[in-house]
């Protein structure tokens, strides 16, 4: 059996991962924030897959791939599989949080929303491992493969009730702590269950990993920046906003079984809202016997 070496680099390359996964994390969250007080929620969920998915997930994972290393196995990969693995982390972040936030009943939406997500998520860092070229024959430990699927699913999970209740920018940073090492731990899982074997038939297609590090760095950064400036400037730009409307936002009670957390719709005009002035003169009309009251009801 080949040696394998997951830090070749020392602890660079899974402390760089690390910090990715945090970042994505945070820009995720904080995205999902202003998802919850959006009229149109769509655009801020889409920034948080691909905040979380794309930055937090799929960068983690390539970033401490860097570090991976084979004895005696020079490693190539297969750029269409490893950008189809990126795509696959956004879109099932994507499809997780939609989830969430569609089904009404939170105690069966979180559940659905992490296995689906947690298991798309293995499938995007499995489906990176098989992009992987090298001359030698891959095994994996059933035992420690099936564990990482159990921590991707649960850290999914949290992430989804992360994703639905965190507030102030303190907590946010607390549970991308915590996200990050349950994304770092799913990943390294999945890599102490591989074996490495000599091989009569390597498979030398592919890439060297340097020829990717370019158009991967310049299009994760440019990502990066642009999620950094839009959720910067959406954080400025909400007391303002507040101060003009006339308004404090308070999130509507968010109970079990009750739909995604959204800032309650008189609350959200800045008036009590036309259904409620209705019932509220109704209301005064009964208690005082009008006369209007009493023919509109013959």
């Amino acid at each position: 059996m080949l040696e394998i070496d997951h830090f070749s680099h020392g602890w660079v390359t899974p402390a760089l991962a690390y910090l990715m996964s945090f970042i994505g994390s945070v820009l995720g969250l904080r995205c999902a924030v202003h998802a919850r007080s959006s009229r149109w929620p769509v655009g801020w969920l889409i920034a948080a897959a691909v905040a979380l998915g794309g930055c937090g997930i799929w960068v983690m994972h390539f970033t401490a791939m860097l570090g991976f290393a084979i004895e005696g196995a020079p490693i190539r990969y297969n750029a269409e599989m490893t950008a189809l693995s990126a795509i696959i982390a956004i879109v099932v972040v994507w499809i997780g949080l939609s989830i969430a936030v569609r089904v009404r009943r939170e105690f069966i939406a979180l559940p659905f929303g992490g296995i689906i997500t947690g298991f798309g998520v293995a499938a995007m860092h499995y489906l990176g491992m098989y992009a992987m070229h090298a001359e030698a024959h891959i095994t994996y430990a059933p035992g420690l493969v099936t564990l990482s699927l159990v921590i991707a699913v649960v850290a999914a999970t949290a992430a989804l009730w992360f994703m639905l209740h965190i507030e102030g920018f303190r907590s946010t940073v607390g549970a991308a702590v915590i996200m990050g090492i349950a994304v770092c731990g799913m990943h390294y899982t999945g890599m102490i269950s591989m074996h490495a074997h000599p091989t009569d038939d390597p498979s030398t297609g592919g890439v060297d990993p340097i020829q990717l590090l370019t158009p991967i760095l310049t299009t994760v950064t440019l990502i990066t920046i642009t999620l950094i400036l839009v959720v910067g400037l959406a954080e400025a730009d909400a007391p303002s906003r507040r101060e003009f409307s006339g308004w404090e936002p308070e999130l509507a009670p968010s109970v079990p079984g009750s739909d995604w957390p959204r800032l309650t719709p008189d609350r959200d005009r800045g008036a009590p809202g036309v259904t409620g002035l209705l019932a509220s003169s109704r209301a005064t009309a009964r208690r005082s016997g009008s006369p209007d009251y009493t023919r509109d009801r013959d």
